[in-house]
């Protein structure tokens, strides 16, 4: 309870750093006033530049057998100082999710003690809850970055690991973190010790996983042509584990590697083709006694004509059928899950029998609305259905139109399923407005 108590003085202190920024300088002779949230300098190379981001959403959720309403306000606030003459910087930020009602569910696995847990509503996992979100020290050169502490971390699409930074609360990592750029030559390596879920402090058995997780991923971009390899080792340690969250994927350790390659082909003045494959085999690892080998695979074609994208794509989560224990499927328990399979979020556990989802899509934006700046939409539609047996699971629709008035972006956002022979149908409705510097 000490600890919990000591974490919750900390961020309330992260929270009201932002503002300093209305105070005056304390600095010799006149110096110019800085932009509203803009860096200010507190000696020479040295700079404070504060951090604040709001976001108020309403979420709702009507299942076939379940329902649920949820509006809550996410604030993350902090400061970051930098001293260019030595490239160091200190980051701290904590975030706090407030919570207007209680006509949901804000965990999908049991929590005792605790009167967010109402299994009788549908799941949203947006708890209320306060603490620390990140506090690190960065060294960053153009040819080297070095990040020690609790940070966030997004590779590559986010598939294998990510902040999952649709929740209020997002991922982040305790880790100490290397990226290094040498001309076309890129590495990112990674060593963390806890993965601190999106459950925020109030979870059970507790707010973060501890183990020992490496990620390492690096390749050469030339030109229009970007190819990587990658390498994520999970070993999970689950002394004191209780009730694992299963949405968040199987918490069992596991050994991911794989390759991807991505280009950008101009093919006119306002017309490119994009392309993206992905390849990657995982398997069990560390204390995971399971025994399995499944496959990965992405494919994604886009074509952007003016402002204007429609693409189409096919990722496969496989599954084996000769898994020590039974049929098992690959999971990804560090990826931001809502980019993938449907905003829905039905499939942020891998069926057993594994998953491929068949999309098309079409996004746009148009800058030269000048009464609805910042005007774009998305939509796409999804068939899923099994690795293995041939199941047909569902089908999937989803929705969004986003623009910006002055500092604040708003979002209407739609996804609707229609269940087969996975899960029940499903529809989700979110109205949102985010605020930050």
């Amino acid at each position: 309870m000490g600890t919990f108590k000591t974490t919750r003085t900390l961020a309330l202190a992260a929270m009201a750093a932002p503002l300093v920024w209305a105070a005056p300088a304390l600095a010799d002779g006149a110096a110019a006033t800085p932009k509203f949230g803009d860096p200010i300098a507190i000696g020479d190379d040295v700079t404070f530049d504060p951090m604040l981001d709001m976001r108020l959403r309403w979420e709702d959720v009507d299942a076939t057998s379940k329902s649920a309403d949820a509006v809550t306000l996410r604030t993350r606030a902090g400061f970051e100082i930098k001293d260019a003459s030595t490239h160091l910087g200190f980051l701290a930020e904590a975030v706090g999710t407030l919570a207007f009602d209680k006509g949901y569910n804000a965990f999908p696995y049991a929590v005792l003690n605790n009167n967010q847990y109402r299994p009788s509503l549908a799941t949203i996992a947006d708890p209320q809850t306060l603490g620390l979100n990140r506090v690190q020290i960065q060294y960053a050169t153009k040819a080297l970055t070095l990040t020690v502490g609790r940070q966030r971390i997004n590779l590559d699409d986010q598939r294998f690991v990510g902040s999952v930074g649709w929740r209020q609360n997002e991922q982040v990592f305790d880790a100490a973190r290397a990226q290094v750029h040498q001309g076309v030559f890129d590495l990112d390596a990674t060593y963390a010790i806890q993965q601190h879920s999106i459950y925020g402090a109030y979870g059970n058995p507790r707010d973060y996983y501890s183990g020992k997780f490496i990620f390492v991923n690096g390749g050469v971009k030339d030109g229009p042509i970007s190819l990587k390899g990658f390498a994520y080792l999970l070993d999970y340690d689950k002394t004191g584990f209780i009730n694992l969250p299963t949405t968040r994927g199987q918490l069992d350790s596991s050994q991911t590697y794989g390759m991807r390659f991505a280009t950008l082909l101009p093919l006119a003045k306002t017309v490119s083709l994009g392309l993206t494959g992905s390849y990657a085999r995982q398997s069990n690892y560390g204390n995971n006694t399971r025994g399995y080998g499944v496959n990965y695979f992405l494919g994604d074609a886009a074509l952007t004509v003016h402002n204007q994208t429609a693409n189409v794509g096919y990722e496969l989560m496989g599954a084996d059928a000769n898994a020590v224990g039974g049929t098992w499927s690959m999971q990804t328990p560090m990826a931001t899950l809502h980019k993938f399979d449907g905003w829905a979020d039905i499939f942020l556990t891998t069926p057993n029998n594994g998953l491929g989802d068949t999309y098309v899509g079409l996004s746009g934006k148009f800058p030269k609305v000048k009464v609805l700046p910042g005007l774009n939409y998305a939509v796409s539609y999804h068939w899923f259905g099994s690795d293995l047996g041939n199941v047909k699971f569902g089908n999937e629709v989803d929705a969004s139109v986003g623009l910006k008035t002055g500092r604040v972006a708003w979002l209407v956002k739609y996804a609707s399923y229609v269940a087969r022979g996975f899960g029940t149908d499903t529809k989700k409705f979110w109205l949102e407005a985010d605020f930050g510097f």
